[in-house]
């Protein structure tokens, strides 16, 4: 199972890496954000048709609250009739899931390529060079690798703790632009507390782990928030900001102007 997952993900992930490197004047910071538009680029599909369906089950709130209403009673009639609803709307409710399911092995490999390309020690060093291609000799060359990129080390976390902040501020808003109004209550509260505990679990990942990880979060958040922003615009978080800011003080005297 290692062998395959080595096979599969880290190698072709860790040469990719080498390579967007040894053609990015040698920065791997840069390395890994261009990595991500990449990544994001290949998943567009899978993202476009999970925006697309949060976009329909929105137009279908009325009549789920029409069956919600219809059915209290019944939850076993209640669920088949929603299930039927989105079939005939050809909507695939577990649809939202399949983008997250694809980043996750991307999540995991990503970390241990900035591992393995970053060694600490001249055991880890070798096993850098048994992970890269003999096709390409030209990349054992590029070892070691720079690990500075602004203020961090990119195998080690933030000091600052500025990127895990950052992966939790623009996930959080990622997700509230893609955030659709829903009538169930239990429904929104589910996706009220989803829209608080990803943000938070990924926080910690970045607080605790190499920050290259970080840098991928960061950079995959806001290309998902420029993208969503082309299809539905602010979404959620223009509804959010407008709730929350501070309503406009009535000047005095203005009754009396309007009855001039």
């Amino acid at each position: 199972m290692s062998f395959l997952w080595n096979t599969i993900i880290i190698r072709p992930m860790l040469n990719f890496l080498l390579l967007l490197y040894s053609l990015l004047m040698r920065n791997f910071g840069l390395s890994i954000i261009v990595f991500t538009v990449i990544v994001r680029l290949i998943t567009l599909p899978s993202t476009i048709s999970q925006t697309r369906s949060a976009k329909a089950s929105q137009d279908m709130q009325p009549k789920l609250a029409e069956l919600q209403k219809k059915y209290k009673d019944n939850r076993e009639k209640l669920a088949e009739e929603q299930m039927k609803l989105y079939k005939e709307a050809g909507i695939n409710p577990l649809g939202c899931l399949v983008p997250t399911l694809i980043q996750f092995p991307i999540w995991i490999g990503l970390y241990q390529a900035i591992s393995n390309a970053l060694p600490a020690n001249p055991l880890q060093l070798m096993n850098l060079a048994r992970h890269i291609y003999v096709q390409f000799p030209l990349l054992s060359k590029l070892i070691p690798l720079n690990p500075q990129f602004l203020w961090l080390d990119l195998s080690r976390p933030d000091p600052l703790y500025i990127l895990p902040l950052l992966t939790m501020v623009t996930m959080w808003a990622q997700q509230k632009m893609m955030a659709s109004s829903n009538t169930d209550p239990q429904q929104q509260a589910m996706s009220q507390s989803m829209e608080l505990m990803m943000p938070l679990m990924f926080g910690m990942f970045a607080f605790s782990m190499a920050s290259g990880l970080a840098v991928y979060f960061v950079a995959s958040n806001l290309f998902g928030m420029v993208q969503q922003y082309f299809v539905s615009g602010w979404g959620g978080l223009e509804s959010f900001f407008k709730r929350t800011a501070p309503a406009k003080p009535i000047r005095k005297g203005s009754s009396n102007e309007r009855k001039r």
